[in-house]
Order: C-alpha cells, then structure tokens, then sequence
C-alpha cells in the first residue's frame, strides 16, 4: 500500500475512537476524508466540525462520488462493523483496497520509529502519557491514542513523523499488524474470550507481538508478567514496578496536595520529586513505563519531569466532572475487574472515609459471563451500587446473562438494578459524596446529564 498514492480514505466506522483518529490524520495531511457510521455521536460531530463526510445509514447510495473512485480511494474498515455490512461488502467485492484499521497503522508507522503500548489494562493512559512527552521535548512524532487526551481535547497528536506511538491493541489480534522498535507489555489479564477462546492463547498473542519488536528494539515488561516461552531474541528488555528490583521502580511515594509526588529509579540513577496529578497506583505504573521508554530513547529528564507534571488526563479515565465539597463526581472507562479494582483503590485512597457510589453499565454479555464472579467482587467494594442493563455492543445476547443475574452476585446492602430513566433521580437522592461512573458502553452519553443535575443540587443548596 502506498499511501502517497491515495487521495481518498472512506472509513467504515468512523466514530471509533482509534479510527477517528486516523480520520482525522488523513484529514490534516490534506486527504479528501470521509465515513459511515451506526449512530451520531460527539466524535462524528467533531469530524463533520472538521469538513469530513459522515452519514449514519448503511447504503453505497450514500457514499459520495469520489470515493467511488476505485484507482485512488482507501477504505478503512473496523473489525466491530458486521461482516455483511452493505458498504463493506460492496467495497470488498468490487476490488477496493480494503484494510483493517490496524493494518492502514502498521503501513504509517513502519517507516518511523515505532513506540507500541501493549497490555490489556493501561494502554490509552500509558500511550497518552508517552504521546504528551515526547511531544513535550520538541519531537517529530505523531501519536494514535485510543482517547482524548485532555491537553490537546484531540486523539491525535501530530508534530511529525520521524517517531510514532501507537496503542497495540490486542483485541482482534490486531496489534500484530505492528512493527514496534520500542514496545511494553503493561498487564496480560484475560480479557477478549470471545476473540481468544482462553487465557492461554491471549498469552500466546503477547509473546507474538513481543516477537514483532524489531531486531536491536526495545522491551519493557511489568514485574511479575512472563511470556511463555521467553524473551525475544536481539531486544534489550527492561522491567518496571514498585519499590522492588526493577530495572526502573517508582519509590519513596507521597501524596501532597492531591498529587503523587515520587522519585524514579532507573539503571542511570534515580531522579527526584516527580510530580503526577493522576489518581490510582495503576497511573502511576503507566507514567513510569512512559517515562522509562522515553528516557530510553533519548528524551531529557527534565522534559520528562515537566511532561508529567503538566500531564491534564484523558477524558473517560478518572476524570473529574465535578470536585467540590458537597459533590466529587468521575467517570471512568473501566470495563473490567481488574480496571474497576484499580477505581476503588484510586478514589479510596484520595477519599478515605468518605461513602461512594458507583454506577456501571457491563459491556458485552461475552465479558460478564466471562467474569461475573470478579466482576461481583469488586463491586461489592462500593458502598453503594447502581447497576444499568448490560451494553452489547458486537453481540447478540447469551441466554440466563442479564444484569439480574450478575446483580444476584454482587455482595452488597445498597445495590440496585434500574433503567437509565431513574439514573438522575438515584443519583441525586443518593448521601454519598463520591459519585463514579463505571464502563465501556453509552453510559458515557450519561455522564454530562448526571454532572448537571449535581451541579443544580450543589446551587440548590
């Protein structure tokens, strides 16, 4: 595929995260951009904002004109679209060049200095963190994030193309369409059963893609994680953790002012008073792994120290909708056990004592199966619980998987399953000071009504 020929890109799920950010990097290199997707949504509106063509009903009737054009149009396509959709199927019958989104990545990023954030927790914060650093020191680099990082209200960062960051993103295998020169590996919990089958197999894709890193690249793994059969050959690896024997280990942790402040231990030496404005131990391991790859390659600590600490979050990972005495009100993605444990530790270690409600939307009736039970676990961590039907997304639902079920697991005195219709009312009758939403889904559609009828409550008052 040569890129430079094209001068048309259609994307077939547009409103993606990952592929609206390609969309919007066709855009700014002067393509002529354009897409479908199922529902309108604040991402699309923002690319219509930018000049690009959006419709929202599956049908070559209304593709425009020029991307028609058979001799110099891209088509992109996501994996979540269903494989007899209209659009796609026409463009894959009539010899189109077709593409998965990971495949058009790895083509723009195999002639730059690929930096791949891999983990099935972590990646959008790690990869945004190492974006808003190098971008930080002066560096040609583009950055493909899997979120708006809240420094640039974007999820594309583009200074140039000498370095790139990507999330690899293990779902759908699709991260192995990568040519990393420098990689992490930040978590390989099981997640994504539907696409794997088991835990082993995702192992499995991990080693496959630590095997991708270029010969005399880069690796850095988490203390604690192996892959199964062993470090790739001709790739320098370093570890990462907490106060153990890491090669780079944050130590000597405090929390002042609602911040981290740290020190970094790295095989250079260790650098001192760091400051991160993220909640949760789990953002702190993603700053150091960010940091760790940046220092590696080059980038001067003092960037890295002022990165960090100008470093605002990215929408939808603990972000602060409201932080007021009356009221603290975040949301978070998290859509997994693990991801909604690293919530609870986050939010009671910078509320200890204060009573917190927890609103969450399970995601695929494939993942609630798979996990119910730590699913119920971690829930029964809040002290109260508000529980939304489950969001399926790519999938038709699985007999006796309901959010009843799963609620019927759930250890808690103040749980609820409820309809979306009663969430505002719930919400704000409720005495808890700290409010989280929790999940995947379009649950996300809910957050600025939920942040407005706590606003009115709070100037009630």
């Amino acid at each position: 595929m040569n890129l430079n020929k094209i001068h048309n890109v259609y994307f077939i799920g547009i409103g993606g995260i990952g592929m609206s950010a390609l969309a919007r990097y066709f855009n700014m290199l002067g393509k002529y951009v354009g897409g479908y997707d199922k529902t309108p949504s604040v991402i699309t509106k923002r690319l219509v904002d930018l000049g690009i063509a959006i419709h929202f009903e599956d049908s070559i009737q209304q593709v425009p004109e020029p991307f028609l054009n058979i001799e110099n149009t891209l088509v992109v396509y996501t994996p979540a679209v269903p494989k007899l959709h209209t659009e796609l199927t026409y463009f894959q019958e009539n010899q189109f060049s077709v593409y998965k989104r990971s495949e058009v990545l790895g083509f723009i990023t195999k002639d730059t200095y690929c930096m791949a954030v891999a983990g099935t927790h972590g990646k959008t914060t790690t990869s945004t963190i190492l974006g808003h650093l190098l971008a930080e020191a002066n560096l040609p680099m583009t950055a493909f994030l899997g979120g708006i990082a809240e420094n640039y209200d974007s999820n594309l960062i583009l200074k140039g193309s000498k370095l790139s960051v990507v999330e690899a993103d293990e779902f759908d295998r699709s991260f192995l369409r990568l040519f990393p020169n420098s990689a992490c590996i930040t978590s390989m919990d099981a997640d994504h059963l539907d696409i794997y089958g088991d835990s082993d197999s995702l192992k499995d894709s991990f080693q496959e893609f630590a095997n991708k890193i270029e010969g005399g690249g880069v690796l850095f793994l988490r203390t604690g994680l192996q892959l199964k059969s062993g470090l790739p050959e001709n790739v320098k690896t370093f570890s990462y953790g907490w106060e153990d024997e890491s090669d780079y280990q944050v130590v000597n942790v405090q929390i002042k002012d609602g911040a981290y402040v740290f020190d970094i231990k790295t095989p250079n030496g260790t650098f001192t008073n760091i400051n991160l404005q993220l909640p949760g131990r789990h953002n702190l391991m993603n700053a150091l792994v960010a940091f760790s790859m940046a220092h590696c390659y080059g980038v001067d600590v003092e960037f890295l120290k002022k990165g960090l600490k100008s470093f605002k979050g990215i929408q939808r990972r603990f972000s602060y909708q409201i932080n007021h005495q009356k009221r603290v009100y975040i949301d978070d993605y998290a859509h997994h056990p693990t991801e909604i444990n690293a919530v609870h530790q986050a939010v009671r270690e910078m509320y200890p004592g204060e009573k917190v409600l927890a609103i969450f939307q399970p995601h695929l009736f494939s993942r609630t199966r798979d996990f119910a039970d730590d699913f119920a676990k971690s829930l029964s961590n809040f002290d109260e619980l508000l529980l939304l039907d489950i969001y399926p997304a790519r999938e038709e639902p699985i007999p006796g998987i309901t959010s009843t079920w799963l609620l019927s697991k759930i250890n808690n005195e103040h749980k609820q399953l409820i309809p979306k219709s009663w969430l505002l009312n719930e919400v704000v009758s409720s005495s808890a000071r700290i409010v989280i939403t929790l999940g995947a889904g379009d649950i996300g559609v809910e957050v600025s009504k939920i942040k407005e009828a706590l606003l009115n409550e709070i100037k009630v008052d």
